[in-house]
């Protein structure tokens, strides 16, 4: 089965930082964008980041820009975020997702609607 496997999640302080990587198990993931994604219990699915396919153009939403950094290596079918200065609202399951459609962001990572290969996403709780 095609999915991403995400990993790197944890419980860390406030201002602390986290690396979450994606892995792309059973297919090969340099031809698509890719977006990170993130749900906090009891609210809706929202867009974090996006890299195109060559690494060439991000994108960040609001509420991270600054803190977070999108990467990738292609060679390792890995996906990275990077996590800076977190806070409690960045609570939530961490997942990523293709777009088999294109090669750069588009609409991402505002527009989940046809990404794919979701994977079982990781759980980043920033407390004290």
């Amino acid at each position: 089965q095609s999915q991403f496997v995400e990993s790197g999640g944890g419980l860390v302080q406030p201002g602390g930082s986290l690396t979450l990587s994606c892995a792309a198990s059973g297919f090969t993931l340099d031809v698509y964008a890719i977006g990170w994604f993130r749900q906090a219990p009891g609210k809706e699915r929202e867009g974090v980041s996006c890299i195109s396919s060559g690494g060439g153009e991000t994108v960040y939403v609001d509420s991270v820009k600054g803190r977070f950094t999108i990467s990738r290596d292609n060679a390792k079918n890995t996906v990275y975020l990077q996590m800076n200065s977190l806070k409690p609202e960045d609570t939530a399951v961490y997942y990523c997702a293709a777009d088999r459609r294109s090669t750069k962001c588009r609409n991402r990572p505002y527009d989940s609607n046809g990404m794919d290969y979701w994977g079982q996403g990781t759980q980043v709780t920033v407390s004290s």
